[in-house]
C-alpha cells in the first residue's frame, strides 16, 4: 500500500496528566525512522531532565512551553518551534496557567528507554 492513514493514534500513559497521542512511531503504526505525537501539557506540568538518544522537533500550536536545554531556558509560544539535538540535557515544562498543546517529531523514534530520564 502506498500510504498509511492514521485515524486511531495510540494514547501513551504518562501518570502526570499530560496526554500523548502517538500517530506514528514505535508504539503505534510503524513510522519507520521517526515518531510523530500530539501532546497536551496541563498547567503546572513538568517532567524530569532527560538526555535523549533522539533529535526532538517541537511545534507549539496553543499556549506556551518552557524548555531548559543544557542549562539555558527557552520559552516557546504559539507558532514557534525548536529542535533539541540528541545528547542534550533537556527538561520540558508548562509552569503557566493555561494548557500547552504541541506536536513532537523524534528522529529516531521516541522510546521511553531512549529518553534517558533522570
Amino acid at each position: 500500500m502506498p500510504f498509511i492513514k492514521q485515524d486511531k493514534p495510540v494514547r501513551i500513559p504518562t501518570g502526570d496528566h499530560k496526554t500523548i497521542e502517538e500517530h506514528f512511531g514505535k508504539l503505534s503504526e510503524d513510522g519507520g525512522n521517526l515518531s510523530i505525537a500530539h501532546m497536551m501539557a496541563p498547567p503546572g506540568w513538568s517532567e524530569p531532565h532527560q538526555n535523549p538518544l533522539f533529535d526532538e522537533f517541537t511545534l507549539v500550536s496553543k499556549g506556551r512551553k518552557q524548555i531548559e536545554v543544557d542549562g539555558k531556558e527557552i520559552l516557546l509560544t504559539e507558532g514557534q518551534s525548536i529542535l533539541v539535538k540528541k545528547g542534550s540535557r533537556v527538561k520540558y515544562s508548562n509552569p503557566f496557567e493555561e494548557p500547552c498543546e504541541y506536536w513532537s517529531v523524534c528522529v529516531p523514534p521516541f522510546t521511553p528507554e531512549g529518553a534517558n530520564r533522570e
